[in-house]
């Protein structure tokens, strides 16, 4: 009983943790591609005036930011509730 409760307990965290995930991701996002671009906004999927190459590597590079984000906010806050609660989410 105690791991559903514990289950419950973590999904509003676990929701709030991925939220901020993805505000997160999508800023970091947003400053690597300045970085590495040549100061245009990032290209959408349907931006005509792009190329391929461009759109894939934005969409690659947006989404490997994202995976690495959310993975250090899911371990740190599972980490945060071992240390408060003593149990390991599941």
């Amino acid at each position: 009983m105690s791991g559903i409760v514990g289950k419950l307990a973590y999904k509003p965290v676990g929701l709030l943790l991925g939220a901020g995930a993805g505000l997160a991701a999508g800023l970091i996002f947003k400053q690597v591609w300045k970085m590495i671009g040549d100061d245009r906004d990032a290209p959408n999927a349907t931006d005509e005036d792009r190329g391929w190459g461009e759109i894939l590597t934005a969409a690659a590079l947006q989404g490997a930011i994202f995976a690495v984000v959310k993975a250090a906010v899911d371990r740190g806050g599972a980490v945060s509730v071992r240390k408060a609660t003593g149990r390991w989410p599941t």
